[in-house]
């Protein structure tokens, strides 16, 4: 046999399936954590318990990731800051975004519809939003991103999705997060004649769903994390659909598109569900074991994986 056929597999220098294939991992630990039924004897938050197996078993993913998009500043949280290097050590240079679970985890109350996430592009390729910014989202599908824009009103943008759909505007369901400050934004959408859909546990779901050809969300509005943002334009990048956002801080003016917030075309994104939600089912316990499903997304190739995994507990 030849020397060339004895070479061992060089390691790729851009994210690929393979290293979506090692997130998902990831993804599941944080998730399984965050929704352990055994709150009494759990030594922390869902919260914390969630970053703390991502950032254990991010160490033994094979990439030298750089957090650009986590739980905080360097000064405020012990892992997964802003700047954190994660990954072996070896593989890849990326960026990372992540979210441990996307709506406020309490200890004493299950969030519904959250989930575990982690986007992965190039080094240098995602957005690094302000700390704690706050950003105004409008997300659909690929069969509607030439049609809509964020800064029209919102009955618009509906009869816009309408149109395109082929559907009465009756029928357009427009997802929110269930915030008091939406109430304004839930009445000009009922206003306008359309459905509203209210997400309770956070909208990076919501943000991918309303791209998904089989759901029953056609758009989302409103504000919320730029951090969250960031990760559902990654997931959207893979899907073809299209994210307008703008940053309070900085005015009207300036829209960033998916572009704008992942510069690269090579981009990874998984996510497992905590509890269920509009993506994904909820982790789900039984005698010794668990199941999760979790969505793998990479942009090249351009693949959607939904994954259902058993986990026996020892």
């Amino acid at each position: 046999m030849s020397t060339q056929e004895w070479a061992p597999a060089t390691v790729s220098r851009r994210p690929d399936q393979a290293l979506a294939l090692e997130l998902v991992r990831v993804t599941e630990a944080a998730a399984i954590a965050a929704g352990c039924r055994d709150v009494l004897r759990r030594p922390a938050s869902p919260r914390t318990a969630a970053a703390v197996a991502l950032h254990d078993h991010l160490a033994s993913v094979l990439m030298r990731g750089t957090v650009v998009v986590g739980e905080g500043e360097k000064d405020v949280t012990p892992i997964l800051f802003r700047g954190a290097e994660v990954g072996f050590g070896d593989g890849p240079e990326c960026d990372v975004a992540l979210s441990v679970g996307d709506g406020a985890l309490s200890a004493v109350k299950d969030v519904t519809r959250s989930l575990s996430a982690i986007a992965v592009a190039e080094r240098g390729a995602l957005y690094e939003p302000p700390p704690d910014a706050v950003m105004e989202k409008l997300a659909v599908g690929a069969d509607c991103a030439g049609v809509v824009d964020i800064t029209r009103p919102v009955a618009e943008n509906v009869r816009a999705v309408a149109e395109i759909k082929d559907v009465r505007v009756s029928d357009v369901v427009v997802a929110v997060l269930n915030r008091s400050r939406h109430r304004q934004l839930a009445q000009e959408i009922h206003d306008a004649g359309a459905r509203v859909h209210l997400l309770e546990g956070g909208e990076i779901a919501g943000a991918i769903a309303a791209a998904r050809p089989e759901s029953a969300i056609d758009l989302l509005l409103g504000t919320g994390g730029a951090a969250e943002g960031v990760i559902a334009a990654a997931a959207l990048s893979c899907l073809g659909g299209a994210l307008q956002t703008r940053l309070e801080s900085e005015g009207a003016d300036k829209v960033f598109h998916v572009g704008d917030l992942v510069r690269s075309e090579h981009v990874l994104f998984c996510a497992t569900g905590v509890t269920t939600n509009e993506l994904l089912r909820g982790v789900q316990y039984h005698a010794g074991r668990s199941t999760t499903q979790s969505m793998v997304l990479s942009s090249k190739p351009d693949t959607v994986r939904v994954v259902k995994s058993e986990h026996r507990f020892a």
